[in-house]
């Protein structure tokens, strides 16, 4: 029997690769629900080849524009519906930032497996989601490809035995840059990633590397350890997407080319071990290089440990801050390290609460998103 597939962001490119994998696995899969953010038109050519899927745009429509033919539902709550509606027994939630939150807890309220891309649903409410998918009985694979390398890691070797995560980073287009320099850097600059290919505001992210600092965070609630557990090791050919050590000391890693296509092929089967072309590695002429971290050059970094040491809404301020920064320094708003600046300012603040509920977390990033556009204004802006 073929599993149904829904794919959230299916225009971005964790959607595109992950309709490459569907495309190469038809035979496997229905694809029941395809849905974008604004992007109508690349949205229904990418429905070409799933003509069953239900279409839907997220983004809400400006008052008097007619509804495009062919679009099921709109908005935020359309999207909602058809999650709840699709009937979906895998979702892949690769929509970018804090709106990924809701669509993958909707996901996970249908009993359906959820293979996260969008990391912010970890960062922001991990004890919520972990108890959801507890309470549904419904399985989250990961598929970022250090977490999808570590998940099947722990699944080989048994999260008992864990010492330490080793998260890998590429350590962005400006690991070695002298550091008189970056305060120069353009969005131009930074958007051109030497290994991967995506959207602008997660290449933004690893150029500070506030994307593997997302990552600690994510790493910590997917796999209830503390941050001091996940450790970052620069890894500039992105071959080993992942490493853990053992208390015995052994260190056991995952290697591939850096393709997203294989942790989407590998969540979307599942546990199953099923043949793949994507990522296949030749080790005929590799080197593989390693290196510490500098909290120095990236403080994004530092301001990720410190977040998720303070737990509680910390995280979700911290995504919140850095959602506003990145933002104005893509419009040239502000320089490349402003964005630590402002990230360091709001964080600092007492965001301390009672619980982690989902009233407060979206409170602490409506605030944090303030107090970063205030800043902004006020001190920054050129």
């Amino acid at each position: 029997m073929k599993k149904r597939v829904a794919v959230l962001g299916a225009t971005g490119s964790i959607g595109k690769s992950t309709l490459d994998v569907l495309r190469n696995g038809k035979d496997d899969f229905d694809v029941v629900l395809l849905s974008s953010h604004t992007s109508y038109r690349l949205l229904k050519e990418s429905a070409r080849d799933f003509p069953d899927a239900a279409l839907v745009i997220s983004g809400e429509i400006p008052e008097g524009t007619r509804a495009e033919e062919g679009i099921a539902w709109y908005g935020r709550k359309g999207l909602l519906r058809a999650i709840a509606e699709a009937g979906a027994d895998i979702t892949v939630n690769g929509i970018s930032g804090a709106a990924g939150l809701e669509p993958s807890l909707a996901v996970l309220d249908t009993g359906a497996d959820l293979a996260l891309a969008n990391k912010e649903t970890m960062v922001l409410a991990a004890p919520l989601v972990n108890a959801r998918s507890a309470e549904k009985g419904a399985r989250i694979f990961p598929v970022d490809s250090e977490h999808a390398a570590i998940y099947n890691l722990l699944r080989a070797h048994g999260q008992e035995n864990l010492e330490e995560i080793l998260l890998t980073a590429s350590g962005g287009p400006f690991r070695t840059i002298p550091l008189e320099k970056m305060a120069a850097i353009t969005p131009e600059q930074a958007l051109a990633h030497p290994t991967w290919n995506m959207g602008p505001k997660i290449t933004i992210d690893s150029s500070t590397m506030a994307n593997k600092g997302l990552e600690v965070i994510e790493a910590a609630g997917l796999f209830s350890v503390p941050a001091e557990k996940v450790r970052v090791v620069v890894h500039p050919q992105s071959v080993v997407h992942s490493m853990i050590r053992l208390k015995d000391g052994a260190v056991y890693a995952q290697l591939s080319k850096p393709d997203m296509r294989l942790p989407i092929h590998q969540a979307l089967y599942g546990d199953d071990c099923v043949p793949c072309p994507f990522g296949r590695l030749d080790f005929d002429a590799l080197t593989l290089d390693f290196e510490k971290p500098d909290f120095d050059r990236f403080p994004m970094l530092a301001l990720a440990y410190q977040a998720s040491r303070n737990g509680g809404l910390y995280p979700a301020v911290f995504n919140g801050a850095n959602e506003i920064a990145v933002a104005s320094f893509l419009k040239k708003g502000i320089s490349f390290l402003d964005i630590p600046r402002i990230v360091g300012y709001v964080l600092n603040r007492d965001w301390k609460n009672s619980g982690v509920t989902m009233e407060a977390i979206l409170e602490a990033d409506s605030r944090s998103r303030a107090l970063a556009e205030s800043y902004i204004l006020h001190s920054l802006e050129k």
